[in-house]
């Protein structure tokens, strides 16, 4: 398979492996690369892919992907571009007589005009006879000079690496603006901003026909980004202020219908509702195709559950006040308690489990102490793999993005493998009692394990 060049959006560079991969599964794709030529420090990866039209495809969608370009040719300095694009001379004629244009960039350093024009002119050994058009032509080549980040304000003067090469297909980063939460009717402290929400939902393969839940909706987002890529969705959180937007948030108090009145989406969600997922009025078996959510953990709004402080359940009362039964009173909010977040991600993969069908994908988000994290933190289960597992650090905490998709039937039968049921029963997962670690400058803490209760 000819060799492409995808130019990625230097940001969440962990972040960026993870959605090239789900692009590849979503757009039926093959692609071909060596993980270990992948660098934070570089937008720039060498790909493998069958034609320039499925390099196209692969990256339509893409929120952390600029561009993908049929790779012609790098090198240290101009003259070894030449010689590697001077190997292939039958592939300029293609474009002898056609309109073209050339963008020449500096990665880790602002080139001047007069630079970039002399870069465009080095390469009139190409021998293009047609047009030059800014907008609307028919072929576009790219140049960049990727140099070198220093740690110093001073750019580096030689580049570490000249790419060039012909633009196949560009990634859907005006996206984040369209979703840009600033433009929101409605939203709320704990809105996920748009471009991760929008990577979440290509890494949950939200696509035409495909059914995505969110259990902990809030004002949600994740339904807005997923139904947009022609998904239908549906929501829920025990909290139905959030949803009717009644809970004093900073702009408006239509509540998640206004957001779809808005992006026009009306038709794709489905509906939300207010209830404890633990709790949850679903069928039994397979149900949605993914489960994309970010559980609240303390930091802007704390998770909670139906109970009360004794540890009784509340239950439906049928008793009237003013004719009208309690429970569906406007102002009416059931009792609550703390929802602990180790139980949350362990409540929640064991909800996944039951109602994923086989091939969907669960997408989550985990707080956890930077330092104190471990890969064997994350809750498993045989119906299970771990697709992908992405770190945003925020100091001394991050969170990660998980994404797991399921790949057997389950067995009522099976327990969920939650950490701390290790052989030798001594480990608690980084995400534990985050919400105290957290507001606590995360001190470090003495604490028993408990064991899972199957």
């Amino acid at each position: 398979m000819p060799p492409f060049l995808v130019y990625f959006a230097q940001q969440h560079e962990d972040f960026r492996l993870a959605e090239l991969d789900s692009l590849s599964v979503l757009e039926g794709v093959e692609i071909e690369y060596d993980p270990a030529s992948y660098s934070f420090e570089s937008p720039f990866l060498v790909v493998h892919v069958e034609s320039a039209s499925q390099a196209a495809k692969l990256v339509r969608r893409g929120i952390l992907v600029r561009h993908i370009i049929e790779y012609w040719g790098s090198g240290e300095t101009y003259a070894e571009v030449f010689d590697e694009v001077k190997r292939e001379p039958e592939r300029w004629l293609e474009y002898k007589h056609k309109s073209f244009k050339f963008t020449v960039e500096g990665y880790g350093r602002t080139l001047a005009q007069k630079e970039k024009v002399a870069a465009i002119e080095s390469f009139s050994f190409l021998g293009f006879e047609g047009a030059i058009k800014m907008k609307g032509a028919e072929a576009e080549f790219f140049v960049c000079e990727e140099y070198p980040v220093l740690d110093t304000p001073l750019a580096a003067e030689q580049p570490r690496r000249i790419w060039f090469g012909r633009v196949v297909g560009q990634g859907s980063r005006e996206l984040i603006d369209k979703f840009d939460v600033k433009k929101r009717t409605y939203l709320g402290n704990t809105t996920m901003d748009a471009e991760l929400s929008l990577v979440m939902a290509n890494q949950a393969l939200a696509r035409a026909g495909a059914l995505v839940y969110d259990p902990f909706v809030g004002t949600g987002s994740f339904l807005l980004t997923c139904s947009h890529f022609g998904a239908y969705s549906v929501g829920s959180d025990i909290d139905g202020r959030q949803i009717r937007g009644t809970a004093g948030f900073r702009r408006g108090v239509n509540g998640i219908s206004a957001n779809l009145a808005q992006y026009g989406l009306g038709s794709r969600v489905l509906d939300t509702a207010v209830f404890d997922i633990c709790r949850n009025p679903w069928r039994s078996g397979p149900l949605f195709d993914a489960i994309v959510t970010d559980p609240p953990y303390g930091v802007r709004a704390g998770a909670k559950r139906l109970g009360r402080r004794n540890g009784t359940v509340p239950e439906i009362s049928l008793k009237l006040v003013d004719g009208v039964a309690n429970h569906r009173r406007p102002d009416y909010l059931p009792p609550t308690v703390a929802y602990e977040m180790s139980d949350v991600i362990s409540d929640l993969l064991e909800f996944a489990a039951e109602k994923l069908v086989v091939g969907g994908r669960l997408v989550y988000w985990l707080p956890t102490v930077a330092d104190e994290y471990d890969p064997k933190d994350l809750p498993t289960h045989r119906v299970f793999r771990l697709v992908a597992n992405s770190e945003q650090p925020f100091g001394g905490w991050s969170r990660r993005l998980v994404t797991m998709e399921k790949i057997a039937p389950l067995d009522t039968n099976e327990c969920l493998m939650a950490p701390g049921v290790a052989a030798t029963g001594d480990h608690l997962p980084a995400h534990r009692n985050f919400r105290d670690r957290y507001f606590s400058k995360f001190e470090p803490v003495e604490e028993s394990p408990e064991a899972h209760d199957c």
